[in-house]
């Protein structure tokens, strides 16, 4: 996608030295393998990372030297840049709906586990043949940002009937979920397992693993998440769900993984009292701020890398395009003294960021700038 470039570590010095006026993600691979680190030192299961994320070459070779030897892909595509990155990592296709080519790239690149949700996508699978397959299970469940059972996700009943016919057909049965997004509180899984658990009791089914899947939060605001905290409720629960027949855990971070690796640092265009307009906006590298609203973590910066230190005002922000919808969520508080030039740095920037940025108008963050630890 970008550029990448290894500079010093600190990326007011490097903005002072270049006065970019593109914008610029900062790579931190030392803060991307202290976050790896944890999940994989303290999370009861196997950790596995959702390429979805953050798909950049870097980031993947990364995770892999930091010990992770499992993603979540959901397309060939991605499946291809893991091989690429980590050619013996092991794949979860977790993508609960597949063409038929999709399938043929997903057994080429020796897949260890596929999701379904619905009957009519485990009978494309055909003959299972022994092949790990895990259960979608979609509740009510409150706590995220937004509900990721909108789209995928079978209901209690319906995941009974695929985990039968899971069996029927040779497959290894496994049951996963997806909480949502930016989760604080652990009972956006703990519901989850204690049904999973009264599932697996009503079907008969000796469960083979629990995907808990992401869901897990980002540092976009303070206080910082207690990531082994949750991981900690998960155990509990689990061991409290099913006792001897408790099966092996899986989980699929994606945005807690990455999102404190990146920086984004985007230049004032121009100030008009409380308006704002940045060098990029919600087509680009703040697509995310449409979402999940406005972020804490923002610095802000003179031209020679000193901090602006004015009183917090409340500003409307404007990305560059010509369309009025390119306005950050909500008024943002920055501070009083900011000017054209200056810039702002917008930290845990790396989930949902180079991935969904478009050329709308010819404008989006496209170069990465890496830090040298």
């Amino acid at each position: 996608m970008g550029l990448p470039q290894a500079i010093q570590t600190d990326p007011a010095r490097w903005l002072a030295r270049e006065r970019p006026e593109e914008p610029v993600f900062f790579f931190d691979p030392a803060r991307l393998r202290a976050v790896a680190r944890v999940f994989v030192d303290h999370f009861p299961g196997e950790v596995t990372y959702a390429v979805k994320a953050n798909p950049e070459p870097a980031v993947l070779e990364t995770l892999a030297g930091a010990g992770l030897e499992a993603f979540d892909v959901a397309s060939p595509v991605e499946m291809a840049l893991v091989r690429d990155a980590a050619p013996e990592a092991r794949l979860h296709y977790h993508n609960p709906v597949r063409g038929q080519s999709e399938i043929a790239a997903a057994r080429r690149h020796g897949v260890t586990s596929w999701s379904v949700d619905r009957m009519a996508e485990l009978d494309k699978l055909g003959p299972l043949k022994g092949a790990e397959v895990a259960v979608r299970l979609k509740l009510p469940v409150a706590g995220a940002v937004y509900d990721f059972g909108l789209k995928f996700g079978a209901t209690p009943d319906a995941v009974e009937a695929l985990l039968h016919r899971v069996v029927a057909q040779g497959g290894v049965p496994s049951l996963t979920f997806h909480p949502g997004t930016q989760c604080r509180d652990a009972r956006a899984w703990t519901v989850y397992i204690r049904e999973a658990a009264a599932i697996a009791r009503r079907s008969g089914i000796r469960l083979h693993r629990l995907n808990v899947g992401g869901g897990f939060p980002a540092h976009r605001d303070d206080p910082a998440p207690d990531l082994p905290a949750l991981f900690a409720s998960i155990d509990a629960a689990m061991t409290e769900a099913f006792g001897t027949a408790r099966p092996a855990l899986v989980c699929e971070p994606g945005r807690a993984m990455v999102a404190d690796a990146f920086e984004l640092a985007l230049q004032v265009k121009a100030r008009d009292g409380d308006a704002l307009f940045l060098n990029d906006g919600i087509y680009g590298g703040l697509s995310e701020w449409r979402d999940l609203g406005p972020s804490t973590r923002i610095s802000a910066l003179a031209p020679d890398g000193r901090p602006r230190e004015g009183a917090a005002r409340a500003l409307t922000v404007f990305g560059p395009t010509c369309d009025s919808l390119d306005q950050l969520s909500d008024r943002v508080f920055l501070p009083d003294d900011l000017r054209e030039g200056d810039y702002l740095l917008f930290h845990a920037c790396g989930a949902y960021s180079t991935a969904l940025c478009t050329r709308f108008n010819g404008y989006g963050a496209r170069r990465i700038v890496t830090l040298a630890r």
